[in-house]
């Protein structure tokens, strides 16, 4: 492939219009409300209206309401739809007092139209799940699709077809040359071959399938390029699906290098716009959260201060992005300050802590003091809990993958803490769980995501017992 030949995004009809539809909703709901109220609609109107439209879809490509929702998604896609414009209308607020623009508006009127422009949203999004789903039923805009390569890879790319109408695909088989016996022992006795390539070329050139997956390993580079050359005299559109996931993915996407295209294993999803929006996120959250917290730490500094010999805080020694060390502050809750080579981790009833230590840790109370890190930049507010270096050391040879996880900011809570890991590692499967949840964390990361987290953490500090 020359740097001329570049590959480019596949992009739907959908793809415009859904967020031209959610435009509408968001301008239809405020005319209205206005003519509801017995008002016209005047420039002003039209002018917030156009501002929150804008807005609004600045802030749903970081919630990831522009991406493409599956069939079984639909409570997430009204979650998201709340979430979006919940961020929207508190961006229209900052905007309205910081130009004194609110003082030309009814608050009744912008208080129905702030309820019910979810609402509108979220019913027109569903009546068109509906009505798509209606159409693909009875054969509108579907397309015959068959797989070239029956393996693990193909069994789940018919899988996805077969669970997502939406696609609008229809699955006609798989298309092997090898024997049953020589099929992979992932492969069900269930799973059925229709025929062999030379079959499958036939029925392409008779027009009974419209597009072709090519789901082989990409060591078998002959016989793809045999199936393609094969292909190359029938109007069939060919996909090539790349096996990666033999790889352990870590938010993958396309890219280009001197145009030509590549796809990312390894990568630090927080880069460009949503690096940004997370570091403002960050930025307003802990300085909200330290106004907040001023009182009970300066109750927990005293306590600590008055109840033991030592320092109020303790700052340790962990591994920050991309295993830069950073300094993690804490509110002491141990009569030692273990930062050495060796690091021995908390216990039950372990005599290291103290009374105000266990209630502290119980609590997360001890955790408040890396708002801070959070607001120098070396940490974030949800992320991979940072673990101390000598643990980074002791585990980076015992579980594959485990650096992986400072491939972004670690947090002060994260998707492990909420998700039933928190507390003591004392084996190495609850470690392996872990980091398990923090590359999940890492592949699935939005802001949405962050914002559920932060929620569930206000929850899980107070109800989970495993943390002492």
């Amino acid at each position: 492939m020359s740097a001329s030949q570049t590959i480019r995004a596949d992009r739907s009809i959908w793809d415009f219009l859904q967020p031209a539809l959610d435009a509408s909703c968001i301008m239809a709901t405020l005319f209205g409300v206005k003519w509801a109220a017995h008002g016209g609609v005047d420039e002003m109107g039209v002018a917030m209206g156009l501002v929150a439209v804008v807005v609004f879809l600045l802030v749903s490509q970081l919630t990831g309401l522009r991406q493409r929702f599956g069939g079984e998604a639909a409570d997430r896609e009204i979650m998201v739809v709340v979430g979006t414009w919940t961020l929207t209308v508190l961006s229209l607020a900052l905007l309205a007092v910081a130009t004194r623009s609110n003082i030309f508006f009814s608050r009744t009127i912008l208080a129905m139209w702030i309820v019910a422009t979810p609402c509108t949203i979220a019913m027109v999004r569903m009546a068109t799940r509906i009505l798509q789903r209606g159409l693909l039923e009875r054969g509108v805009g579907t397309r015959t699709v068959a797989v070239a390569g029956l393996n693990e890879l193909g069994l789940q790319t018919a899988r996805n077809i077969e669970s997502d109408p939406g696609l609008g695909l229809r699955f006609v088989g798989f298309f092997d040359d090898r024997d049953r016996e020589r099929l992979p022992e992932q492969v069900p006795e269930h799973a059925h071959i229709e025929g062999d390539i030379q079959t499958l070329v036939k029925r392409a050139q008779s027009g009974e399938v419209d597009s072709i997956l090519v789901t082989l390993p990409m060591r078998a580079e002959e016989r793809i390029r045999f199936i393609l050359d094969q292909l190359s005299n029938s109007t069939v559109s060919v996909y090539i699906v790349p096996d990666f996931f033999v790889f352990e993915l870590l938010h993958s996407r396309w890219t280009q290098v001197g145009g030509l295209p590549a796809v990312s294993v390894f990568e630090n999803p927080l880069y460009g716009v949503d690096g940004l929006a997370k570091r403002c996120a960050d930025i307003v959250l802990a300085m909200c959260a330290l106004v907040v917290a001023a009182i009970p730490m300066t109750i927990v500094a005293i306590a600590v201060k008055w109840t033991s010999p030592g320092p109020v805080f303790f700052r340790q020694r962990r591994y920050g992005l991309d295993g830069r060390e950073i300094r993690v502050w804490k509110f002491r809750s141990m009569r030692s300050c273990d930062d050495g080579a060796v690091v021995k981790q908390a216990t039950k009833s372990d005599p290291r802590i103290t009374p105000v230590g266990a209630f502290i840790r119980k609590t997360s109370l001890d955790e408040l003091p890396q708002l801070f890190n959070v607001l120098e930049g070396s940490m974030s507010l949800v992320g991979p809990r940072p673990h101390a270096s000598a643990h980074n050391e002791q585990y980076r040879g015992l579980i594959h993958g485990y650096m992986l996880r400072h491939k972004v900011k670690p947090g002060i809570t994260g998707l492990a803490q909420v998700s039933g890991s928190r507390g003591e590692t004392d084996t190495l499967d609850k470690m392996k769980q872990r980091i398990e949840f923090d590359h999940q964390y890492i592949r699935r990361w939005s802001l949405w995501l962050d914002i559920k987290i932060l929620f569930k953490t206000l929850w899980v500090a107070w109800r989970q017992p495993e943390a002492y």
